[in-house]
Order: structure tokens, then C-alpha cells, then sequence
């Protein structure tokens, strides 16, 4: 009898059953896990490359081993030996599942990969950097003033700009006295210093006049990285680069990462080398796309979420997989760059913002930084949406933060037709309130599914899944045409006027695509929307009440996710309260603009490190009344609190459960006490 073996796919996280001796790339295909392959799987082409990962999964209840797969057969063999083949790396076509088995999707082999969106805003920063540098005209030896060439360079940087003590890097010894000489005592010096109390540093000398220096800024986020190389002189972003963070291979929310350092040993560390791989990926691609050398960067600001902060510091986030959820640093952070293997100058520094909470990390900090809240009147909502929700909310005379557990569902995963955001993505739905046919706008077009040429313009990708913003939009939209009720049951009552609506089980689906592969919201897929959007808004309520407030004056969404919510299908959806679309706005990668205030001007790392001391941190865990704002919010929009601005621009459904008209196909709403203590007295 042939045993049935789980493969589990990242980043995507599919996951399906297959009999041994499937080769993986069947199992790809069979599971709608994009793996290129143009060669017919005849181990030529060399494009369906993918990865083992070994270990215990604790979230998906799996173990990996390389035993798992089969051996290194003659194709593949062949084609090592012909063709460069990274180390660790399998044909999918040729290797065939042995046993249970992860298995990672290599982002450099997929030419539809995930959209990293990465781009700066065009903000004026003013600059006052902590490296600055400094040309000097240094006074030639002379036997009856025997001081050395170093202290000499000290003493004109003192007299010319104005610097106290100066202290130079152990690097720079041995290297002093060619420069001065080669630069005929002229010289460029870059001192370092962050606090006006620290002993400047001098970090990097060169020959002559230099007039190029730079620095990065740079938000590790869960699911991607951004990074952007800037001029310290000018302030200018040279360029910008983006990927997909690689430790999604060892789970795709932080929990999941967490769980996998507890249960693998050397768990932290891969992780670690992972993220720091990348990273340094990342500075030669900026490096290359802006035309500099890497020992031209001079200073680097980075912001995370407190689980890739410690990872990145090489620090075990054991503790934060639990409460009190403790932080092993929450201060800044001040480093040379060399500690973290960044391969820039050999006197480069890196500065991390400080954490806000366990979990609520630097790039949260970053965003406040940002966007400001602590400088205004008006009560300011930041919400940065992610698998781990970070809510900021305040003003100038108190600001309060928390975090909301809010799963990957928004990421596409755990969603049956869901992905993330790449080529040939739905990211727009809309459904006619009275056929119920829906037209859609994928990633990569600009044309919506109705338009004539559609089909050619998506021929290349094709309609391959519902990324993040589609799946909010479609949600919503099927609550606006009454596909679903506010309690999120679908209506199979409707199989009867549209055949989009399709029963499945004991419950029903819509149709949103019936192209291969056939896309679907299922009923698990809503309550997957449903169990997110209420733990993120349950979250927001509990500050609102820390606050005293029923309302807030503006609301900011941040990260790149945030970007592409149509805010008045958020608002539908209950994702956030109910405000004035007019004041609702994506803000971008505002901890990515944060982390470069930081980079350009040190005065800007002394603001959000007070601010960060002052702001107050909310535990939602801990909070008696966040099930209570939970159950609320898992209606649409919420079962208690009114949206009267949002109605007042968008119509509404009347308010009822599908019990109100028999089961509709669904399950009944679960009456009330009142409503059942009512009825008997009826």
C-alpha cells in the first residue's frame, strides 16, 4: 500500500498529500505552486531549482530531513556538472518525494516573483548625518615638534572643525601614514559621532579630496526587506532594492519562526545567516544600481519588528515567543558594521532604532518617527498590516501602542486561492450588486477582466490567485452585494439567481474566476478574513478606549501592504473604525522613511529614543476586554459600533442575520438570550 506523504511549499505555503515517487515538480503543479520549468522537465533548463529545508515545523506539524528526497539521480548530475548548480539546491523535475518534506521555492529562480514594493518617498530630510566628512591640510613632520602624524591629524580636525577628543579606529593605524603621504598632507577624514557628549571617531581617511558618502536605511520586515542607499552629503536616495525575506522558508508568521528556533537547534542561527545573506545581497545591488563601491558607505540604519531585530542582532527570540514577551534589548542599538558581517567600509556603524514593545519593534518606532503623531493636535491612528499588526495612536499630549496578532491571512496565506502580491494577482475585485458577476484587475495589467484585450494582456502570467488587497476588496464586496451576511455566512440561497455561488460541502463558495486554475472564496476563506480583521480591530479599540476616545481624526496605513488597501473597503470590512475617507491614507514604507530620518539626522534618533520612553504600551493579551471588542468585529462591519461617516458615502446592507430568512443555505445565527426570551413571550 502506498503511503501518501505531506510536501509543504514556501513561501507560498501550500501544502498537499502525494503518493512517494511524485517528483516535486508534479507536486508544484498539482498544488498551483508556481516553479518555472521550460524545458519539459528533462533537467536542461535548470529553472525549477528548489530547496530541503531540514528540521521540525512545529505550526504545520511536519519534519524535514534531506532523506526525505531522493538522491542526486544522473540527470541532475548531468547538469551539476555542466551547469552551475548552488549547493543544496534540486531539480524539482528530477527529485521525487520520499518522505514528508518543506520544501523552499528559491525567489532568484522565479521570474513571477513576489512585487516588492520598495520605493522611497521624496521627502526633504534636513540633513545633520552622524558621519560627516572633513577635508583637512595637515602640517608636514618636523624634527623639532616631534609629534606624531596621527596626533597632528587630531589636532587640525580640532582647529578646522571644531571637534573635541578624537579617537581613531584600531583599522586605521597602520594605514595613516601612506594616506597622509600619498595625499601630500592633504586628507579627507570621516569622523563619526552620534551624541554631542560622545568622543568624535575617526573611521575612514582618504588621500586628497573625497566628496562621496553614503549610508543605508534599511526595514527588515517579516515578509520583505527595503533598502535604500542614500547620500550623506546630499541626502539624495541613489537607489533603492527590495526581496523577499528568506527566513519565510522557516515559517511564515513570526510565531512560526519563533517555535522553529525552540525545536531546531541550529534553528536561530540559519536563521540569522539567512536574513544577513540577503541583506548583503541587497547593499551590492543598491551598491551596483547606484555606481559606488561598498567601502563608500559609510553609516546604516536598520528597523524590525522585535523578532527580526533580535534575529538580525544574532539574538534568540525565545522569549518572545511568550509573556511577558521580554525584549533582550530595547534601547538603540550602536554597532559597528562589521559585527554583522555587512562587508562595508571596514569603519562603517549601524545605528537600530529602539523597540516600543515585545511586540511592537523599531520599524513601529520608525513609522511614529515618520508620521509624527506625537507632534500634532489631531488624534493620528497608525496601523502598519502584516502578520503582526502594530497600532500606534495619540497625539502631542499622550501616545499609546500595541500590537494584534492578525496571521498571514492578509499575505494570502491560509487563503484558498490566496498569494502574495506578484504577476497575475487579483489586487482589484468588483461584483454587480444585481448579477452578481464580478470583474477583477490583476497585477501586471492595467485592464480590468471585462475589458476587450484582457486576455492578451495577462497572457504571459495569466489570473494565478487573490493577493492581499483583492481579498479585502472581494470580501467586502460580497458583503455589499449580500453574497455574505454581516455575521460573514455565505448565502446559498443565491445558487438559485447566480451560478457563481456554488455549494461546497455543507456550506458555499463564490466563483471568482473560472479560468484554470479555478479561483474561489470559500467560507473558510471569509472567516479567515474575519478572525484577522478582528483581532486588529479589537486592538485599535482598546486604545481608542486608553485614550477616552470614540473616534479618531486621521488614520495612516503603513508598509507596503497598507499601500494598496483601498481604504474604503477596509472600512466595509471593519478593519479599522469609522473616519472620514478623506483623512484615511497610505503613508507607504514609512518605517523605511523613518529609518532615513534616522540615517541623515542624528537629532531625528534623539526624538523617537525620548519618544519611545514615553510612549505607553498596551498588552493586548492581557487586556480583559479585547474579546469582548474581538467578537464585535468579527461582524461586518462590527456588530455594535456605528460607521455613520462610512455610510454616509457608501450604502450599506441592511443589518440582519441569514436566520432572519430561513438558513439561506448557511448555518443559523445563533439567537440572542433577549432574542429567544422574546420570542417565548411573543
Amino acid at each position: 500500500m502506498t503511503t501518501d506523504h505531506l510536501v509543504l511549499f514556501m513561501p507560498s505555503g501550500k501544502r498537499g498529500r502525494f503518493p512517494k515517487g511524485t517528483t516535486v515538480l508534479d507536486a508544484a503543479r498539482q498544488l498551483g505552486v508556481y516553479v518555472e520549468s521550460v524545458c519539459g522537465g528533462r533537467a536542461t533548463c535548470g529553472r525549477c531549482q528548489i530547496e530541503v529545508q531540514e528540521g521540525h515545523f512545529a505550526k504545520h506539524k511536519i519534519s524535514s530531513s534531506k532523506e526525505s528526497i531522493s538522491p542526486v539521480g544522473p540527470r541532475e548530475a548531468r547538469y551539476a556538472e555542466k551547469r552551475d548548480l548552488p549547493a543544496g539546491r534540486r531539480l524539482s523535475c528530477s527529485a521525487t518525494v520520499e518522505g514528508d518534506l518543506v520544501v523552499d521555492v528559491p525567489q532568484d529562480t522565479v521570474i513571477n516573483a513576489q512585487v516588492v514594493r520598495k520605493d522611497a518617498d521624496a521627502r526633504v530630510i534636513e540633513r545633520f548625518p552622524a558621519v560627516h566628512l572633513c577635508y583637512v591640510e595637515v602640517e608636514e613632520p618636523d624634527m623639532h615638534r616631534p609629534l606624531g602624524d596621527l596626533d597632528r591629524l587630531r589636532q587640525q580636525l580640532r582647529k578646522d572643525w571644531g571637534f573635541g577628543r578624537i579617537e581613531a579606529d584600531a583599522h586605521l593605524l597602520p594605514l595613516v601614514q601612506p594616506i597622509l603621504r600619498e595625499g601630500r598632507w592633504s586628507v579627507t577624514a570621516a569622523v563619526h559621532q552620534d551624541e554631542d557628549d560622545d568622543a568624535a571617531r575617526l573611521i575612514a581617511l582618504w588621500p586628497g579630496l573625497k566628496n562621496e558618502a553614503y549610508g543605508l536605511a534599511c526595514d527588515i520586515g517579516s515578509t520583505t526587506i527595503a533598502m535604500h542607499l542614500v547620500s550623506l552629503l546630499s541626502g539624495r536616495v541613489v537607489a533603492s532594492a527590495g526581496a523577499s525575506n528568506p527566513q519565510i522558508r522557516f515559517g511564515e508568521d513570526l510565531m512560526s519562526r519563533v517555535s522553529y528556533v525552540m525545536m531546531n537547534p541550529d534553528g536561530r542561527e540559519a536563521m540569522t545567516r539567512a536574513v544577513r545573506q540577503e541583506i548583503s545581497k541587497l547593499v551590492q545591488k543598491v551598491a551596483d544600481n547606484g555606481g559606488i563601491e561598498r567601502d563608500d558607505i559609510l553609516d546604516s540604519v536598520f528597523v524590525a519588528n522585535p523578532i527580526m531585530h533580535h534575529l538580525f542582532l544574532g539574538i534568540d527570540p525565545t522569549e518572545l515567543g511568550g509573556a511577558p514577551f521580554a525584549l533582550a534589548v530595547s534601547g538603540a542599538v550602536r554597532m559597528n558594521a562589521d559585527d554583522l558581517r555587512l562587508k562595508l567600509n571596514p569603519g562603517a556603524r549601524t545605528y537600530l532604532l529602539p523597540c516600543i514593545a515585545g511586540h511592537v519593534g523599531a520599524d513601529a518606532a520608525a513609522v511614529t518617527l515618520s508620521e509624527g503623531p506625537h507632534r500634532q493636535d489631531r488624534m493620528m491612528l497608525i496601523v502598519d498590516v502584516g502578520t503582526n499588526a502594530e497600532i500606534v495612536l495619540g497625539n502631542r499630549e499622550r501616545v499609546v501602542a500595541a500590537s494584534s496578532p492578525t496571521g498571514p491571512a492578509f499575505e494570502g496565506a491560509e487563503i484558498s486561492s490566496g498569494q502574495r502580491a506578484a504577476p497575475g494577482a487579483i489586487e482589484r475585485v468588483r461584483i454587480d450588486r444585481q448579477t452578481l458577476e464580478p470583474r477583477y484587475r490583476v497585477i501586471g495589467s492595467d485592464l480590468w477582466s471585462d475589458d476587450p484585450g484582457f486576455p492578451a494582456s495577462v497572457g504571459e502570467t495569466g489570473v494565478t490567485g487573490v493577493c492581499g488587497s483583492g481579498i479585502i476588496e472581494v470580501v467586502a464586496e460580497m458583503y455589499l452585494t449580500g453574497i455574505i451576511s454581516e455575521d460573514g455566512v455565505i448565502d446559498g440561497a443565491l445558487a438559485a439567481r447566480s451560478p457563481r455561488i456554488v455549494a461546497n460541502g455543507r456550506t458555499f463558495s463564490y466563483v471568482l474566476s473560472e479560468a484554470e486554475p479555478r479561483l474561489t472564496i470559500t467560507q473558510n476563506d471569509v472567516r479567515a478574513i474575519q478572525l484577522a480583521k478582528a483581532a486588529l480591530y479589537a486592538g485599535i479599540r482598546l486604545l481608542m478606549e486608553k485614550q477616552e476616545v470614540e473616534t479618531v481624526d486621521v488614520i495612516r496605513f503603513a508598509g507596503a501592504f497598507g499601500s494598496f488597501i483601498d481604504p474604503q473597503y477596509a472600512m466595509v470590512l471593519g478593519l479599522i473604525p469609522d473616519c472620514e475617507l478623506e483623512n484615511v491614507s497610505a503613508v507607504g514604507n514609512a518605517a523605511g522613511t523613518g529609518a532615513r530620518m534616522a540615517l541623515l539626522n542624528r537629532n531625528f534618533r534623539r526624538e523617537i529614543e525620548e519618544t519611545v520612553r514615553r510612549i505607553e504600551k498596551i498588552e493586548t493579551a492581557l487586556e480583559p476586554k479585547f474579546q469582548e471588542h474581538f467578537v464585535h468585529a468579527m461582524a461586518l462591519p462590527n456588530k455594535i459600533d456605528p460607521f455613520p461617516k462610512l455610510a454616509a458615502q457608501v450604502q450599506l446592507p441592511p443589518r440582519k442575520g441569514l436566520d432572519d430568512d430561513g438558513d439561506g443555505g448557511g448555518r443559523p445565527r445563533r439567537r440572542s438570550r433577549e432574542e429567544r426570551a422574546a420570542r417565548r413571550r411573543g
